[in-house]
C-alpha cells in the first residue's frame, strides 16, 4: 500500500482502493466503481492540488459531450448532476471523511457548469477553467455554507454554486470581448 505525504494539511493520505477488486477483495465491484467515478479516474488521489487536477479531467469530458445538442446537454448535466451526488456519498462513507479531498467529480460537475452555453473554443475553456477554480477556491458568499448539507448534496452544490458563478463571470467577459474586439 503506497502513501503519499497531504501538504496542505501536514498530515499522511493513504493510497488504496484505486485498483480494481481482485476475487479475493472486501470491496463490492459497485463500491469500486464508485470510488474510481468519485476520484474522477484517478485525479482525486493526486498528491497536491487534486481540486484542480478534477477540473483537468473535466476539460476532455467538457470536450466530449458539449458536442451534444440542446436541450440533451442540459439533461446530460441534470443526470451528471445526480450521479455526482450518489457516488460522493458512496465515496464519503467508504473513506469515512465528509468531502475527502480524494473526492473530485464534484470538480467536474462544477466545470462543466461553467461551461454551459458558452461557445468551445481554447480561449473559453481556459478562461472557464481559471473562473471555476478561482470560485471553487475562494467560495464567495453563500457557497462556503453549502459544503454544510448532509450527504454528497453538501460534497457537489458548493461547486455548482462555484460553477454558475464562474459561468455568469465567462459570459460577460466573452459579451465584452465580442463587443469590443469582435473575438470568440
Amino acid at each position: 500500500m503506497g502513501r503519499w505525504a497531504d501538504r496542505e494539511m501536514g498530515r499522511r493520505i493513504e493510497i488504496h482502493n484505486c485498483f480494481p477488486p481482485s476475487p479475493h477483495s472486501p470491496i463490492p465491484p459497485s463500491l469500486w466503481v464508485s470510488i474510481i467515478l468519485a476520484a474522477g479516474f484517478g485525479a482525486g488521489f493526486s498528491p497536491i492540488v487534486p481540486g484542480t487536477a478534477g477540473t483537468l479531467v473535466a476539460i476532455p469530458f467538457y470536450y466530449f459531450i458539449s458536442r451534444i445538442p440542446s436541450p440533451v446537454y442540459e439533461v446530460t448535466l441534470v443526470a451528471f448532476f445526480f450521479l455526482s451526488v450518489f457516488v460522493s456519498e458512496k465515496a464519503e462513507r467508504h473513506w469515512g471523511k465528509k468531502d475527502d479531498r480524494r473526492i473530485v467529480i464534484d470538480e467536474i460537475m462544477g466545470f462543466l457548469l461553467t461551461m454551459l452555453w458558452v461557445p468551445q473554443s481554447i480561449l473559453s475553456i481556459v478562461a472557464g477553467f481559471v473562473l471555476f477554480r478561482f470560485f471553487d477556491i475562494l467560495k464567495p458568499f453563500p457557497i462556503r455554507r453549502l459544503e454544510k448539507v448532509k450527504s454528497g448534496f453538501g460534497v457537489v452544490l458548493d461547486d455548482v454554486l462555484a460553477g454558475a458563478y464562474a459561468n455568469i463571470t465567462l459570459h460577460v467577459i466573452l459579451r465584452i470581448l465580442e463587443d469590443n474586439l469582435s473575438i470568440t
